[in-house]
């Protein structure tokens, strides 16, 4: 249970002089009931190692340790050091935190696997955390979940299914090799300072990867393809060599238009190209 005795955090961030640096991507989330609920989409968290990006004056962290989870925090705000520091006091032994950028630590090294990561990413590296998690050279990948708050735009093209407005590079980046679900939208009230944007929070977990395929050619043509989304296949992968012969073997008609093609038919046109190419 959460000790009783912990001040509010709306009394911690002022004590502490602390405010959102727009700089760090940063909104605080203070509204306890929906901290809780973010806590809550990985199930239960009872003694499971979890890491959090980002965790500011340590709204999200509460939950998480209220949830019995063991807490790796990594923070790059040097003022939010103390307020987190306070919190690992009431909690010992449950939460490390480290001062550091998330985009440099080797997260497998320092926290093995079959971890959770839950996290109300900094906007201005969200994306670029997740392609990073989604990319790792082996798979399965050393964490186990991934729950994630992210500009609502964003978490929509992260779920999108084929044929929607939102589906592009990153709906089949995020789904060739994990299911990804939008949990729920989060309304711009609920952070401190409110972004002008509303927000979402998805939930990723990993699958099999499939084989015959490489990450490297899944790039390469869902960047030909939706670099020009509105023209049909046989234009936009007209310069890649092979493609056209790949397209026709996989079943693919080369005037459909890349967002008509689902996560799978860009696998087998992958896997045709691949030994095409070889």
């Amino acid at each position: 249970m959460l000790d009783q005795t912990l001040e509010p955090l709306r009394a911690v961030i002022a004590r502490h002089g602390l405010s959102a640096d727009k700089r760090l991507g940063q909104n605080f989330l203070l509204d306890s009931q929906l901290l809780d609920r973010i806590a809550r989409v990985p199930g239960d968290l009872t003694q499971k190692t979890v890491y959090e990006v980002g965790p500011g004056p340590g709204g999200l962290t509460r939950a998480l340790l209220k949830a019995g989870a063991k807490v790796t925090a990594v923070e790059r705000d040097r003022r939010c050091l103390p307020a987190l520091a306070e919190l690992s006091a009431h909690f010992p032994d449950q939460l490390q935190v480290i001062s550091g950028d998330a985009m440099e630590i080797d997260e497998a090294a320092v926290l093995g696997e079959h971890v959770h990561i839950v996290a109300n990413l900094p906007y201005n590296v969200g994306t670029a955390l997740l392609i990073r998690w989604l990319t790792a050279k082996t798979w399965q990948p050393w964490w186990s979940s991934l729950t994630l708050m992210f500009q609502k735009e964003v978490a929509e093209r992260i779920t999108a299914k084929v044929g929607t407005p939102h589906y592009g590079r990153l709906s089949v980046l995020a789904q060739w090799r994990s299911e990804a679900k939008l949990s729920f939208p989060v309304h711009r009230s609920a952070f401190v300072p409110p972004p002008k944007v509303m927000s979402a929070v998805v939930h990723l977990t990993p699958k099999d990867q499939p084989e015959g395929v490489s990450l490297g050619t899944l790039e390469k043509i869902t960047a030909a393809a939706f670099n020009q989304r509105r023209k049909m296949l046989r234009q936009s992968l007209k310069n890649i060599e092979h493609m056209m012969e790949a397209l026709e073997l996989a079943g693919i008609d080369a005037t459909r238009r890349p967002e008509t093609v689902s996560v799978a038919e860009f696998i087998a046109i992958g896997r045709h190209w691949e030994k095409l190419s070889a």
